[in-house]
């Protein structure tokens, strides 16, 4: 029962009682009888009189309540004449206008706030109070693989452990205040950092992706090319007076003894032999110094792949490895490609797919399109890649081999970047491990 009611009701059962006592005290007395029941009367109606009046003061504040909960912030009330009702409907206009412009901010804000997330490189992922992820921008679903650009919705309601995604496994095992870098296939970095906040009194996790790759890449290339260049330098300098003055050395033999001539003669070929390796070694690191800008003309992938095959037939010959040329359906498009810097580039992927497919192998050169862009692979049936290796991948002077360099997938690393190209190397346990180039298409 409404404030007013319960007034109205006093009103009357007080009056009643009023009567009553007047009519048992006065019954006697009709003149004061009637007089005090008159007063009675004009005393009821006056009191409902005010009573009106008071729910007529009253009547915005009753629809105060209701317009907060349904956020109905832009009506105001007049003044009534009240000094204490106008006090409170003055309140309550201040109230309504500060809650309106604060809702004004936080939507403009809000908004000003998801406007950067779309457009912010680094993805962000935030999770509810189960874990579960509540929310992700496009960069976020890019980073993942989940979803096509411009869209974070397919990881919604998921836990970041049940992502179909390599990102799957680190982002569940990362804790609050913890940053890691993982490695992806295809030279790929991404950087993940867990933080976390406070909801409702509640704590909350986030997750900030970042890609690393360009980054890492730029600063491995700048650190590996000031490295080659000085010991280019030092060991050129050193071993061209070096192997000279060992040769001028040889002409001397013939005033030796005959039976140390030999040996003399033989220790310095060996001396300048050496020298001669050291010099050769030192070029392969120089070549991917030196590596030329690539100059891109209309390139036929069909006649690169069987020029790689040719050059890589040989030594798949000698291990009995299996090496064929397979051509998908639908053709390739025309590229636009550097054909020398291609063919080296597959020349390098080709002998580790070799390498590693072993003797009774097979080796596979595959060309097709898809998505209407070329495509190439080279695929072996070696033992795949163990983990702690694909990590390293692309690191310059790492190598599995006895005498690698670690230079040969940063070269080609470089050939396929400069070109704009895609590219992957997969290898699970027990393979196949597929190197996967994708060519950007002609302009």
């Amino acid at each position: 029962m409404s404030l007013s009611r319960r007034l109205a009701v006093y009103l009357v059962l007080l009056h009643l009682l009023f009567g009553s006592v007047a009519f048992v005290l006065l019954w006697r007395q009709r003149v004061w009888l009637l007089a005090v029941e008159a007063v009675s009367a004009v005393s009821l109606l006056a009191g409902f009189g005010l009573l009106r009046r008071l729910q007529r003061d009253l009547a915005p504040l009753e629809e105060a309540p209701r317009l907060l909960a349904e956020g109905e912030l832009t009506t105001r009330f007049r003044p009534v004449g009240q000094p204490e009702v106008d006090r409170l409907v003055e309140l309550y206009n201040r109230m309504a206008d500060a809650l309106r412009e604060e809702r004004t901010r936080n939507r403009e804000q809000q908004s000003l706030l998801a406007r950067i997330l779309d457009a912010s490189p680094s993805g962000v992922v935030i999770l509810d109070f189960e874990g579960r992820i509540s929310y992700s921008n496009p960069a976020a679903a890019r980073l993942v693989g989940a979803a096509a650009p411009g869209s974070g919705d397919a990881l919604l309601g998921l836990r970041p452990g049940e992502l179909q995604s390599p990102l799957a496994g680190p982002l569940a095992a990362v804790m609050p205040g913890e940053v890691a870098v993982v490695a992806l296939s295809g030279a790929r970095r991404v950087r993940l950092q867990r933080g976390s906040f406070l909801d409702r009194g509640f704590t909350r996790g986030f997750v900030l992706l970042e890609e690393l790759t360009e980054e890492l890449r730029q600063s491995e290339k700048a650190a590996y090319e000031k490295l080659v260049r000085m010991m280019s330098h030092e060991v050129g300098n050193t071993v061209g007076a070096g192997r000279s003055l060992l040769e001028s050395c040889l002409a001397y033999a013939k005033a030796l003894p005959a039976s140390d001539r030999g040996t003399f003669a033989e220790a310095l070929g060996v001396v300048i032999s050496r020298l001669g390796q050291l010099q050769e070694f030192t070029s392969g690191f120089a070549e991917v110094v030196r590596l030329p800008r690539p100059r891109l003309a209309d390139c036929d992938l069909g006649v690169v792949v069987q020029v790689v095959a040719t050059l890589l037939r040989p030594s798949a010959a000698a291990a009995s490895i299996d090496l064929r040329v397979e051509r998908e359906e639908p053709a390739p498009p025309p590229v636009l490609a550097d054909r020398t810097l291609i063919e080296q580039a597959l020349v390098n992927v080709g002998k580790n797919a070799v390498e590693a497919a072993g003797a009774g192998g097979c080796v596979v050169l595959r060309l097709g399109g898809r998505g209407g862009r070329a495509t190439i692979e080279v695929e072996d049936t070696g033992p795949g890649i163990p983990p702690e290796v694909a990590a390293q991948l692309f690191t310059p002077f790492f190598s599995t081999k006895e005498k690698g360099q670690g230079l040969g997938l940063t070269l080609v690393q470089e050939v396929l970047r400069q070109h704009g190209c895609e590219f992957a190397l997969d290898g699970p346990p027990g393979g196949p491990t597929r190197f996967r180039i994708v060519f950007p298409p002609a302009r």
